[in-house]
């Protein structure tokens, strides 16, 4: 079959990469949730309409995902700093936990079930609806960061939750550091380095680590799909930097009671699938 006659016959599900590449782009750079939260659930679905197996769509879908988040982070990271808000001081102080945390996450990844994956990424993205949802518009819990300890586990469990469902980070770290009254706009610069500490060991070490399930879809190498990735990986590069410029036009509270709906959705429909 030649690439004419690929793209032919894979037109529906190339066309559902590329939608996807630019939304998850867009949101990495608007609303700071990270492209990972709309990458699995897609792939996730996607992969079992090739006949494979759910607990198999979601060990390759989220590895895929962080090794599409690594090009994304970068593109938003320059938009971000090119406008002041991406905290070094912060990263210096988090990154060697959050990579801690990342290496056993992601070891973990290549050792569980994809059903133990599929309930945490449920879990973690009705939780996260719920926080846009319900915290709209309130203030902070607290005034400042908690101390030395507290920041370590802050970073740890990011890196470690979000290695394990394959998200890059914002998804969890923006809620928190606005919890602790940090800056929105930086808490959102800040999650865009985040995820590149968390997807670059990530993906590396389920793409060499991992071993492909017997009903990967083609193009599947260690836990990471390249197929999909080489979809993905162009729009949400080129479209990160649109996220990130028009966050400061519009008007990301309604946004993101849109996107917490879709997210509750999609969370909730795969734990209905898990257990039933």
């Amino acid at each position: 079959m030649n690439i004419i006659e690929f793209i032919t016959n894979n037109i529906s599900t190339i066309l559902a990469l590329v939608a996807t590449g630019v939304f998850a782009g867009i949101l990495a750079g608007l609303l700071g949730v990270g492209g990972g939260i709309v990458i699995v659930p897609v792939l996730f679905f996607l992969f079992q309409s090739f006949g494979v197996s759910p607990e198999s769509a979601m060990l390759v879908a989220t590895a895929t995902s962080l090794a599409t988040i690594v090009p994304t982070s970068i593109s938003s990271i320059r938009s971000h700093n090119q406008k002041g808000n991406v905290d070094f001081d912060l990263l210096k102080r988090w990154a060697v936990f959050i990579l801690m945390g990342v290496l056993v996450g992601s070891w973990l990844v290549t050792r569980v079930e994809g059903s133990m994956l599929t309930m945490l990424f449920g879990v973690i993205a009705v939780l996260s609806a719920l926080n846009m949802l319900l915290r709209t518009g309130k203030s902070a819990l607290y005034q400042k960061l908690p101390n030395t300890t507290g920041q370590t586990v802050m970073g740890a469990c990011i890196g470690f939750f979000s290695s394990m469902v394959g998200i890059g980070g914002g998804t969890i770290s923006v809620p928190l550091l606005t919890l602790y009254n940090y800056p929105a706009h930086k808490a959102i610069g800040t999650a865009a380095a985040i995820g590149l500490i968390i997807s670059l060991p990530g993906a590396l070490i389920m793409l060499t680590l991992g071993s492909t399930p017997t009903d990967a879809p083609a193009g599947t190498f260690g836990l990471v799909n390249l197929f999909a990735f080489i979809c993905i990986v162009p729009l949400t590069v080129l479209f990160a930097p649109v996220g990130a410029s028009l966050a400061a036009k519009l008007d990301a509270v309604k946004l993101k009671k849109i996107f917490a709906f879709v997210l509750l959705f999609t969370g909730s429909r795969m734990l209905v699938q898990l257990f039933l």
